[in-house]
C-alpha cells in the first residue's frame, strides 16, 4: 500500500469513529452496586491514584490508541497531548506503522512526547511487527510501555487486512522477552477471553487491555471501506468490556488488566474499576471533545468526570480503588447467564 493510501486509511478510520455513537443498550447497566445510606467517609478522602506493577498512574483513566500516521491526525495528537499533561493522565497512540515505514509520518507521533515530555506514553504496534520494529516504536517516543494491538476480526473485514494470523502468539512471545518496557497486548473492540488472557499470561504478558465491544468499532468502520458493505452482520462480534472484565477475573492477581470499550460515564469508569480493572480507557469521548469543543472544554471534561467518580466512590464507601474492588454488585440475569455458562469464579 502506498504512504498516501496508508494516510488516507487513518484519516478515513478517524472520520468513520467520529460518527459513530456508543450503543444505549450497554452491559454496564446490566450490574448494579448495593446502595448504603450513611458513607463513613468525606469526598476529599477520596484517592483516584492506580498502582501498576511498572508504574503508578496519577489518575486512572487514560486516552486510549487512536490517532497518528496523516497529518490531521497530528494535530489530533499534539492536542491530546496537551490534554494528557494538564490532567495527568497516560496517553496511547494509534499504531506507529505509518511512521515505522516512513520516518515524513513519524512527527504524527512524536508530537505527543513534545506537548508532553515527562508524561507517561504507550507506543502501539501490531502484533505481527518484527521484534527490531517494536523497540523502534517504544524508542521513537521514549515511551514507558508498548501497546500490542491484536484485531483479527478488523483485518479480516478490512480489504486490505492481514490474513495470516498463524504467527502472532510466537512473535507476541518474542516482543515480551526482548522490549525492555511494559508490554500492554489491546484487543481494539472485540473483547478477551480468559483462555487468551490466560495464553498471554503464559508467555509473559503481564498486562492486558481487554477493549471490549461497545464503543469504537472497527468491523463496522471497516465495513463503511468495503466496496459492497457486505460483512456489517458482524457489527456485534465478541465480548462487551463487562463480559471481558469478568473472564479476566482469574487472572487479576499476576496481571494488571486494563478495561476499555464503550465507557460512556463515570459510573461505567467505576464499574470497570470495582470488577477488578487497574485502569480504564477512553478514546471517542476524547477525540469528540478536543474536535468539536477544544481543549479547554475538553480539560473540563477531565476535571467532572473525575469529580464525578470520587462522588460516586463516596457513596460506596471506597476510598480508593482497592476499597472499591470490595464494592457489593448485583448481576442483570443475563450477566449471571454469562457467568454460570462461561464458569466463571466470580
Amino acid at each position: 500500500m502506498s504512504d498516501l493510501k496508508r494516510e488516507q486509511r487513518k484519516n478515513e478510520h478517524v472520520e468513520i469513529a467520529m460518527a459513530q455513537s456508543d450503543s444505549t443498550i450497554s452491559d454496564f447497566d446490566d450490574i448494579r452496586f448495593v446502595h448504603h445510606s450513611i458513607p463513613n467517609i468525606d469526598l476529599e478522602n477520596i484517592n483516584l491514584q492506580s498502582q501498576l506493577k511498572d508504574f503508578t498512574l496519577e489518575h486512572p483513566l487514560y486516552i486510549n490508541a487512536m490517532t497518528g500516521g496523516s497529518e490531521w491526525t497530528k494535530q489530533i495528537n499534539e492536542k491530546l497531548g496537551v490534554i494528557a499533561r494538564e490532567t495527568g493522565m497516560a496517553m496511547a497512540v494509534g499504531s506507529t506503522h505509518a511512521a515505522l515505514r516512513n520516518s515524513k509520518m513519524a512527527s504524527s507521533f512524536t508530537v505527543v512526547r513534545e506537548m508532553n515530555p515527562q508524561g507517561i506514553i504507550f507506543s502501539n504496534v501490531g502484533a505481527d511487527v518484527p521484534v527490531d520494529k517494536a523497540k523502534e516504536s517504544v524508542q521513537l517516543l521514549d515511551a514507558q510501555a508498548l501497546q500490542v494491538h491484536v484485531n483479527a476480526p478488523q483485518e479480516l473485514v478490512m480489504p486490505e487486512g492481514n490474513r495470516t494470523f498463524s504467527t502472532w502468539m510466537d512473535n507476541l512471545s518474542q516482543i515480551v522477552a526482548h522490549v525492555d518496557v511494559p508490554v500492554i497486548v489491546k484487543e481494539v473492540g472485540f473483547g478477551m477471553s480468559k483462555e487468551t488472557i490466560k495464553q498471554l499470561n503464559e508467555i509473559g504478558v503481564r498486562y492486558v487491555d481487554v477493549s471490549g465491544r461497545g464503543g469504537t468499532n472497527f468491523v463496522d468502520i471497516e465495513n463503511e471501506r468495503r466496496a459492497y458493505k457486505d460483512m456489517d452482520y458482524l457489527g456485534l462480534w465478541g465480548q462487551t468490556t463487562v463480559e471481558s472484565m469478568l473472564e479476566s477475573t482469574d487472572a487479576q492477581q499476576d496481571m494488571d488488566i486494563l478495561a476499555s470499550g464503550g465507557v460512556r460515564t463515570p459510573l461505567d469508569a467505576v464499574k470497570c474499576l470495582a470488577l477488578g480493572a487497574s485502569a480504564v480507557g477512553m478514546s471517542r469521548p476524547f477525540l469528540n471533545q478536543v474536535e468539536n469543543n477544544g481543549i479547554t472544554a475538553t480539560l473540563e471534561y477531565v476535571e467532572q468526570f473525575s469529580d464525578h467518580m470520587k462522588k460516586i466512590m463516596t457513596m460506596l464507601n471506597a476510598k480508593d480503588i482497592e476499597d472499591l474492588r470490595h464494592a457489593q454488585m448485583i448481576f442483570s440475569p443475563k450477566l449471571q447467564s454469562w457467568i454460570e455458562q462461561r464458569n466463571l469464579s466470580i
